[in-house]
This record gives C-alpha cells, structure tokens and sequence, in this order.
C-alpha cells in the first residue's frame, strides 16, 4: 500500500498523475515567473497537480566555470514570489545540512540530490524540517535498497516521503533507466516518480551541448514509466532551453509541455483502471 504524501493540495501517491516542473536552476525573475504562467495554464487545462520546481544551488556541475545558480538567499526569495503569484508549492534540491532550514521555511519540498541521498546529516536536517522530502534513487544503490535513505528520514520523525527514480550509470556518460526501479521502489511503499529529463543526459558532455542530451528519447522513456505505474513525473521545463543556465540539453520547452503531457494522463488513467480491475 502506498502512503498518500499531501504536498499543498496534491496528493501524492493516489489514483491522479502529478507533475513537478520548472527549470533546472534559478535564473532570472522573469524567465522564472514567465515559466510559472505557462505551468500555470497547462495545471488548470489539464487538471494536473502541479509541483514548481527550481535550484537555487547546483552544486555537482562538472567545472567551476559553469553557472551554478544564484545561491540560499536570492534563490529562495525569487521562489517565494512564485508562490506567492502563482500558488504552486514548491521544491529546491539542498545539498549541505546548513540550508535546509531556510529552504524550509519556503519550499514545501527539500529534494536530495542522488549523489548525496545517503549522507545521513543532511536527511536527518531536511527531516527534521518537518517539509516532505523527495530522494533521489542514487546511482550506486540498487533500488531496493532505497529503503535505507527512507528509514533514517523515519528515523528523525518524518514519514512524508517521496522517492525519485533518475537513472543510473557510473562513468559511461549515459543514464540506463531499468522499469525494475519503479516496481522495487514502490515496494517501500512511498509515492514513485520517474524524473525523465535528467534520464536523458549525457554526462560529461557540457550542458549547454546540443550532444549532452538526448531528447528524442523523452516520449518512449516517460510513457514506460508512467505504464509502469509510477505516481508523478519530474520534468524540468524552461521558456527557451537553447539559452538555460544548466542542462540546455535535457530541458523541455514549457510551450510544448502539455501536448507532451496528454498521451501521459491517457495511459496513467488506463494503467489505473487495470489496477482496479485486478
């Protein structure tokens, strides 16, 4: 049985498809807010819950020379008038034990990243925050053994729980996304969701590459998972992903989100209705 996570009036982990969304990295106000507007349409058309998703720090890119965000403070400011505007709850990635307080105090969900998903510090702080925390499958961790990460969350006293499943690989630049994943992971018993930009990359090769990602893979790789039964999708958008500051490669365009959507809702409501029909 799958925990229902509410996350703002979303509940994650019952029959309703949800979506998390928004640019890789905070970039300026406007593209954020312009990015929010056209999220905010697709939401209501399509009668989708809607998570708005930014990082104010990315701090895993492959040179120092690369953008890496605007950092706690400014980041979390600018997230806040998304919220304020819009009304989408939201979440950031933090990556040290020291933000999550700050990004708490906004941000209905702290994500950890995959790299860091078994530092115990930083779950038991984002934890402690008492906000959902949504973990990224690590690369190095079969995903059965996810349940380590969620025990010491539960461990802190916090069960509001959502796992992530990303793809793994490790110094073959591709992501490989085994549909196993969605299957083990959900035999936790916390909502799944398949983050399928990022399934996309190609690591190693500089974002802003037109190689460094593949995205003609994104209708065959989202419609397995979500015919697999995950819960929710993770897709990073952006008003002009040629331009973004992070993974230009991997994005998709906000404006073509949600015809990408529709065959997704179609085949999680028959996915669904197999289930209740077991």
């Amino acid at each position: 049985m799958t925990k229902i996570v509410k996350v703002g009036n979303i509940e994650c982990g019952s029959n309703e498809l949800f979506l998390i969304s928004g640019p890789c990295v905070i970039e300026d106000e406007s593209i954020m807010m312009k990015t929010a507007e056209k999220l905010k349409e697709v939401s209501e058309r399509l009668n989708i819950g809607m998570i708005y998703k930014s990082s104010f720090q990315k701090d895993n890119r492959s040179s120092l020379k690369y953008y890496d965000g605007p950092g706690l403070d400014k980041g979390v400011k600018i997230l806040a008038k998304v919220k304020e505007q819009f009304g989408f709850p939201l979440l950031t990635d933090i990556h040290y034990p020291e933000q999550a307080a700050a990004a708490g105090e906004v941000c209905d969900v702290l994500q950890i990243p995959a790299y860091l998903c078994m530092q115990s510090t930083l779950m038991v702080a984002a934890a402690k925050t008492g906000r959902v925390i949504n973990i990224k499958h690590g690369q190095f961790l079969a995903p059965e053994n996810m349940k380590h990460p969620v025990q010491k969350c539960i461990d802190s006293g916090n069960d509001q729980i959502i796992l992530t499943e990303r793809g793994y690989t490790f110094g073959y630049n591709d992501m490989i996304v085994d549909p196993r994943s969605f299957f083990l992971m959900g035999q936790i018993g916390y909502p799944v969701v398949f983050d399928i930009t990022h399934a996309i990359r190609k690591y190693g090769i500089p974002s802003a590459d037109a190689k460094g990602g593949a995205r003609e893979f994104l209708p065959v790789l989202s419609r397995a998972g979500v015919a697999a039964g995950v819960d929710g999708v993770f897709i990073e958008t952006h008003p002009d992903p040629a331009t973004a500051l992070c993974d230009a490669a991997s994005q998709l365009s906000v404006y073509a989100l949600e015809e990408f959507l529709k065959p997704l809702i179609e085949i999680h409501n028959l996915e669904v209705a197999y289930r209740k029909n077991k």
